[in-house]
């Protein structure tokens, strides 16, 4: 049996990660988690694999009312409300997530930070704005079995994959095997359903954004391509029973 060793959210899809003692994991999503997320002028999907310095940006967002800040690394705070607009469908891989434009100073800021004009979104669904699955685990000791592998100095940071849950006390990629498994964190019960196919966001710095670890040479080297041409390291997991989920739970496999 494992434990939770860490919790990492972003209020914007593709800004600095928040480590929180403990989050509420439901059928829908982890509410306030990727609430927010960036298109680009051709309504794509604008995250840290096309801007890796947005990593730099922490984003804070508040409840009754709704209020969000930006804060930039020259130390500039943008915040207002979080007042919507219009309504669109967002395209997120396969799906389509209901959204609204949000309106004010934000889609501004961050436009002007990188460069390009971009428009923030809020995804109407509770924490709706996540990749595949609801859920995302990764164990420390895989992170551990890569800096093995790939002759890393010092610790692979695991911020860089950007995973809900990190998982301590199992063994290297042992998150593989609960694939088609019922699992239980802290008061939540999810099924991991598929492994993680991993993009160039990995390579980046956490702090800083900059490529710096060649993570998709690196693992297939020792793992192999999944499909002949997939980058896998992790799992998704969909939530059975939600719950709350605190650093130090429990992660069993039922």
């Amino acid at each position: 049996m494992g434990t939770v060793s860490r919790l990492s959210v972003a209020p914007v899809k593709g800004l600095a990660q928040h480590h929180p003692d403990e989050i509420m994991v439901d059928k829908t999503g982890v509410p306030g988690n990727r609430q927010f997320l960036l298109l680009d002028e051709r309504n794509r999907l604008f995250s840290g694999i096309r801007h890796g310095r947005m990593v730099t940006i922490v984003a804070e967002y508040r409840r009754d009312p709704d209020r969000l800040s930006l804060r930039f690394p020259d130390g500039t705070v943008v915040e207002d409300e979080v007042r919507l607009g219009a309504a669109e469908v967002v395209s997120l891989w396969d799906t389509e997530r209901a959204s609204h434009v949000v309106e004010g100073p934000f889609s501004a800021a961050l436009s002007e930070f990188v460069g390009k004009p971009l428009r923030l979104f809020r995804v109407d669904s509770e924490g709706g704005g996540f990749d595949e699955r609801v859920v995302s685990l990764l164990s420390e000791a895989s992170l551990e079995e890569l800096e093995r592998r790939s002759g890393h100095e010092g610790p692979v940071d695991g911020r860089r994959f950007r995973m809900l849950v990190t998982v301590a006390g199992v063994g290297p990629h042992e998150e593989d095997e609960w694939i088609g498994r019922r699992v239980r964190l802290g008061e939540a019960v999810v099924t991991v359903v598929e492994t993680c196919v991993r993009c160039a966001t990995t390579t980046q710095n956490p702090e800083n954004g900059q490529r710096d670890f060649d993570t998709l040479r690196l693992i297939p080297a020792y793992r192999g391509f999944a499909d002949g041409k997939h980058v896998e390291f992790g799992v998704y997991a969909d939530v059975e029973e939600p719950g709350r989920v605190r650093v130090g739970d429990p992660v069993e496999p039922l």
